[in-house]
């Protein structure tokens, strides 16, 4: 059974600190273990912010040995501010020697798929490995990670690893993102999570929830789910 872990900070920047620090250790280990790390990024405040903050300490990591995927993205222009690629790419990507050939972005709407999000979903499934090291993840007020939102039919998949989501109630609307039995076939699962309005669906998501009604509560690594938190969303925790 997956452990579980929760570790608080004091605010957000020691959050995003610790967690830079986790992920490089973690990306060197895996490398020194095996010759290859396999990561998927997410975006958000505390995601890009986590990137940031790697970019200025990498330490070790071998950025030729890396395989780098996303957990969701807008299904938009590939200029529009708005994709986590690009997001991604301007925090870290652009600025270390990052072999391009093992960096899996999803496709933008006006890519190779006709502005068809079903189609791009399914290409980016046949790029999912079965396993990955570490899947980041931000988490949304209402519980939900990646853009798998409550009482949707993407948090409800059980078996595709990459939907089209033509409806999501943060906008935009159209968006290709990984579910749940993909985040599964992590090893570790790490939620990055900072404010105090994240509180109530932490402590749900922690709590045993239905990921029906909390998303993140289904977001499981096999070793390890890892809830890495500033106090404001860990208030409703019980003390430790």
């Amino acid at each position: 059974m997956s452990e579980v872990i929760v570790e608080r900070y004091a605010d957000t920047d020691a959050l995003v600190d610790a967690a830079a620090r986790r992920f490089v250790a973690a990306v060197v280990s895996a490398q020194r273990e095996r010759g290859s790390a396999s990561v998927v990024l997410t975006g958000g405040g505390t995601g890009i912010g986590l990137l940031k903050a790697v970019r200025k300490d990498p330490g070790d990591i071998d950025w030729s040995a890396i395989d780098i995927y996303w957990g969701d993205d807008r299904f938009v222009p590939y200029e529009d501010s708005e994709r986590n690629e690009l997001q991604a790419r301007d925090a870290l990507l652009d600025h270390v020697p990052v072999d391009e050939s093992r960096v899996f972005p999803m496709a933008p709407s006006d890519g190779a798929f006709d502005d068809n999000p079903a189609v791009a979903a399914a290409a980016y499934a046949q790029l999912v490995p079965d396993e990955f090291d570490i899947h980041l993840l931000g988490m949304g007020g209402e519980g939900h990670v990646n853009s798998l939102f409550p009482h949707t039919d993407a948090v409800r998949e059980t078996s595709a690893t990459v939907v089209a989501v033509t409806d999501s109630p943060k906008p935009p609307p159209v968006r290709v993102t990984l579910t749940l039995p993909a985040v599964q076939r992590a090893k570790e699962v790490w939620l990055v999570v900072s404010g105090a309005n994240k509180a109530e669906a932490v402590a749900a998501a922690i709590g045993g929830a239905s990921s029906d009604d909390i998303p993140s509560a289904g977001a499981r690594g096999k070793n390890a789910t890892v809830w890495l938190l500033d106090e404001a969303a860990a208030s409703e925790l019980p003390q430790a």
